[in-house]
Order: C-alpha cells, then sequence, then structure tokens
C-alpha cells in the first residue's frame, strides 16, 4: 500500500471563473461536483496526504490567455483576472487549509511553467491524486504529465467534471487505457490509498531484480569460463 505521506491531493482550478454559471468560461459539469470535491478534500486531509491547490490566474491584459478561448474571455467580463477577483476565488468548502500551497498555472498542465515538479519531489511524492475541473484539458494534461514523470496518478472519476457527460465518459475512458487509475470519492473517503496501486513501484522493483539476476547470472558465467580457461593443474 502507498503510505499517505508519499501522495498529494491535487485539487484543479475549482474557481469561480470555472463554476459559475453566469462565466463565459463555466463548465457545465463543474458546480454539481463542489459536494465531491469537498468530500474528497476532506478526506485528503484525513488520511494525511499533503494537499495542494492549482488555479488560473489571466493578466488582466488578457496578455497570456490562450488564443482559443480570448474572443469569450475578453467580452465576457475578463473573468480569472484581476478584472474579476471574485472569479478568482473559490467555495468556502474548498478554501486552502493553513499551509496548504497554491499553485497559480499558466496553461493547462498544472506542471507547466510551475514549480509543482520540484515541490513533489522535495517531499518525496510519488503518487498523484486529482480531482477538479476540467476533464478533457487540465485534470488530463496534469495527468498525463505527472504520468510521463514518473508518478502514480489517479483520478476521482466523480469529482472531476467536463462539459457534457458524453465528454466525461470518454475522456476518463482514454485516461484509464493510458494507465491512469481511476476511483470514486467515497472508496478514496472510506479507504484512502488503498485501492491505489504502485505501479510505478512495482516496475522499479521488478526492473532491478531483473538486473541484479542478470548481473549475478553474468558474474557466474565469468567465473566458469575463468575456471575452464585456467584448469587447475593436479
Amino acid at each position: 500500500m502507498i503510505e499517505p505521506a508519499r501522495a498529494t491531493f491535487l485539487l484543479i482550478d475549482m474557481q469561480n471563473g470555472f463554476i459559475d454559471g453566469a462565466s463565459p468560461l463555466c463548465i457545465a459539469g463543474a458546480a454539481a461536483t463542489v459536494p465531491a470535491c469537498a468530500h474528497a478534500l476532506a478526506a485528503a486531509r484525513e488520511h494525511g496526504l499533503a494537499v495542494l491547490h492549482v488555479r488560473r490566474a489571466y493578466a488582466a491584459d488578457g496578455s497570456d490567455v490562450e488564443a482559443v478561448r480570448w474572443e469569450a474571455w475578453a467580452e465576457g467580463g475578463r473573468p480569472l483576472s484581476s478584472a474579476d477577483p471574485m472569479s478568482l476565488s473559490c467555495p468556502s468548502e474548498l478554501a486552502p487549509a493553513p499551509g496548504e500551497p497554491v499553485v497559480v498555472k499558466p496553461s493547462w498542465s498544472a506542471f507547466f511553467g510551475t514549480d509543482l515538479d520540484v515541490l513533489l519531489r522535495t517531499r518525496g511524492i510519488d503518487t498523484l491524486v486529482l480531482a477538479g475541473t476540467t476533464t478533457p484539458n487540465c485534470v488530463r494534461s496534469t495527468a498525463y504529465d505527472g504520468l510521463a514523470r514518473g508518478f502514480n496518478v489517479a483520478v476521482l472519476r466523480d469529482a472531476t467534471s467536463s462539459r457534457s457527460p458524453e465528454a466525461q465518459e470518454a475522456n476518463l475512458a482514454d485516461m484509464e487505457a493510458a494507465g491512469i487509475q481511476l476511483i470514486h470519492t467515497d472508496d478514496f473517503a472510506a479507504n484512502g490509498l488503498l485501492h491505489v496501486r504502485d505501479t510505478e513501484g512495482e516496475v522499479a522493483r521488478a526492473v532491478a531484480l531483473e538486473r541484479a539476476t542478470q548481473e549475478e547470472t553474468e558474474g557466474a558465467a565469468d567465473k566458469t569460463n575463468a575456471v575452464v580457461g585456467n584448469p587447475v593443474a593436479p
């Protein structure tokens, strides 16, 4: 079982700019997942996982807004920037507790343009549990980048959200096929990391064992060859 001290719970982009139905950047399914995200957040704290909050914050002039959403952003009150401070905040039940870091990212993945990787490795983290929005974009890109960096990655399927149920299920299926583990919030709350597999550790140990066996075999062969090549005189 993965020790809680080796895991971090990442709550991604659960801000009013993505949750509020009046926001031009609203994710249709996000508001409905606030209770599940709050449940998962409380469970992570209870089970002793480090908690880290990931946020998006744009420059008020729009210079760092993705081109594909710039028009909607500019015409919709410039959410998730200082032009709309309320959109930057989150529901009170999802607010960081004292000492919980907040990583502000400039793009989709929480690893892109941030010190997240260094922060995790400094703390000896090897397992990530993700919740938040949106599943196809920020959750998925963070999950894939986590896998690429050698972390075990689990996603709480009912504490993540998409623009439609169809998009949600399709993206969850794709992530699972890529090796990202999917668990339910109730399971996480009841069992912590019990059902999260340490895939990275298992493979590392298997590779180390194979190398050790190979070295032992090669060492035995070298000794045999030395004896055959230099027989002891009677």
